[in-house]
């Protein structure tokens, strides 16, 4: 990755230079842009979309309005189906998630993710192993522990079933020999809320998603699953930043996950619409707002579009399939 000192440097000058020169478009949205979301309200998705809306409000890029709008029902499938549906369609885009390979690999929809237009990579989103701040779990060791004591006993929540977090916990049930007893909720806004309240005993939340508890002094981050500890140092809360989060590998348990947030089209659009948004993205991450935004949640910079989107989604879903197979979530004939 970029030093991100480097980018944000850079992204200040690209968005003054923006908003000082505007390109003339071939092509520019003639209605409002529906930002299709395959997710429940308050989810990391719907927190960032909505950030997306108001930056282009705020400095002005495009001339209609992005109008947020959740369909997260059936797992997700609500919000693919309806852009699987509507070829050719320029003014609704959507936001996903990684769970976009998994759904139709774990579930009889009718859907693909080559069913949609690839426009951008925005970043890549950190998952961090959380317990309530009152636990008396203060390390993953601890936790794991406790779980191989008592088989299914232990609560973990996650959005949604065979997504990306109850993956994760089927990765680090593999990796510990440990059993979980898991929770499907909405979104991950519900999640962390449940965690609060002592509804459930552990949760794998990006960091978007807990940072507001964690910093009310509600939650407490155990470890972060990669490779490397998370670049911010802004203190969070008091005494520790994102930074002080040690990775789930030095803890003894050797599991990495990160999760794609990328931005999408129906099919059957114009190479003159998809340019558009390439260009609207790059706009939004250049802007302060973004950049407050992703170091205040820890998001790994990884902005890609073209060949080498094409390229990052295809490896991306590969790998999914593979620990969507070793978990055993894989669908009868997929």
């Amino acid at each position: 990755m970029l030093n991100r000192l480097n980018v944000a440097r850079a992204s200040l000058s690209v968005v003054a230079a923006a908003m000082l020169c505007a390109p003339a478009y071939a092509w520019e949205p003639g209605k409002a842009v529906e930002m299709v979301l395959p997710s429940g309200s308050g989810s990391g998705t719907d927190q960032m979309a909505r950030l997306m809306s108001s930056i282009v409000v705020k400095h002005s890029l495009a001339k209609k309005p992005y109008i947020v709008t959740p369909k997260g029902g059936a797992g997700g499938a609500e919000g693919f189906i309806d852009l699987k549906t509507s070829p050719g369609n320029p003014h609704k885009i959507l936001i996903s998630a990684s769970h976009m390979y998994m759904l139709p690999l774990t579930a009889d929809v009718p859907f693909s993710w080559k069913d949609m237009t690839p426009v951008a990579n925005l970043v890549m989103d950190e998952f961090v192993l959380w317990v309530n701040a009152a636990s008396p779990y203060k390390t993953a060791a601890e936790l794991l522990a406790a779980a191989k004591a008592q088989p299914g006993q232990i609560r973990a929540g996650g959005a949604g079933s065979k997504r990306e977090d109850n993956l994760l916990f089927a990765a680090v049930e593999q990796a510990a020999g440990v059993k979980f007893n898991y929770i499907p909720y909405k979104g991950g806004g519900d999640v962390a809320t449940q965690l609060v309240g002592n509804h459930i005993d552990v949760s794998v939340n990006n960091p978007v998603e807990a940072v507001s508890q964690w910093r009310a002094g509600q939650l407490r981050p155990l470890c972060v699953f990669d490779d490397k500890p998370m670049a911010q140092t802004e203190k969070v809360t008091t005494t520790e930043s994102w930074s002080s989060i040690p990775t789930c590998k030095s803890q003894g348990l050797n599991v990495t996950y990160l999760m794609q947030r990328s931005v999408f089209l129906p099919t059957g659009v114009k190479p003159e619409q998809v340019a558009y948004y390439v260009d609207q993205m790059k706009k939004i991450v250049a802007t302060p707002e973004w950049e407050e935004f992703s170091n205040r949640n820890a998001f790994k910079d990884a902005f890609l579009t073209g060949p080498a989107l094409q390229k990052f989604l295809q490896t991306d879903a590969d790998l999914h399939y593979d620990l969507l197979k070793k978990a055993g979530f894989l669908a009868a004939g997929k």
